[in-house]
């Protein structure tokens, strides 16, 4: 039986918890497209570039995205599904908050992983295959700079704002999406 036919069948606090449920597997799609993407992103340096802050990144992303990926579900979130709608209601709502929050951390990764790869790929159009050497410096320095000048744009509240305009425009019922400060909390208190 799906999510979408169990909320179906029983009886609704408010008339939502089947919008609601649905919205756990938006949030979890998106989890999932964003997971997918990261693990793409496996940093693969020269020995001797391990260390330049770009690759550094790109294993910081990854042992993140690993981190959120196996982090275990609250299951004190989960009851035994009753006839009650306003117990289903409460408990869709904790699970959409903690999809959300999952879903806003795999973005800012995937985000940091891009602006990494980017920088790799700059870098490597400036060696053009050769060893850095002093007439790169300038450039590779330049390439430094934009990579941590993007890392610095990723906020949290560009990423709510993005989300929340992708949603609204692909229609999701998004009433009970958990503002920013919720989200923050919620990662805060169930560390990966």
């Amino acid at each position: 039986m799906s999510i979408r036919q169990l909320y179906k069948t029983k009886p609704m606090a408010d008339g939502f918890n089947e919008a609601r449920a649905l919205r756990v597997i938006e949030i979890m799609n998106d989890f999932q497209s964003l997971q997918r993407r990261i693990a793409e992103y496996a940093p693969n340096p020269p020995p001797e570039e391990y260390s330049e802050e770009g690759y550094q990144v790109l294993r910081q992303c990854r042992a993140e995205a690993e981190a959120v990926l196996t982090a275990s579900f609250p299951l004190d979130l989960l009851q035994v599904p009753s006839s009650s709608g306003e117990q289903e209601k409460r408990q869709l709502q904790r699970v959409i908050i903690d999809a959300s929050a999952r879903r806003f951390q795999a973005r800012k990764i995937y985000l940091r992983a891009v602006a990494a790869v980017r920088w790799s790929n700059t870098r490597n159009a400036i060696l053009q295959g050769q060893q850095p050497s002093q007439s790169h410096a300038t450039q590779l320095q330049q390439a430094n700079d934009i990579l941590r000048n993007e890392l610095a744009a990723i906020t949290d509240a560009a990423i709510i704002n993005e989300f929340r305009q992708a949603d609204s425009q692909a229609g999701y019922w998004l009433q009970d999406d958990p503002p920013q400060n919720t989200m923050l909390e919620w990662i805060r208190s169930h560390p990966a």
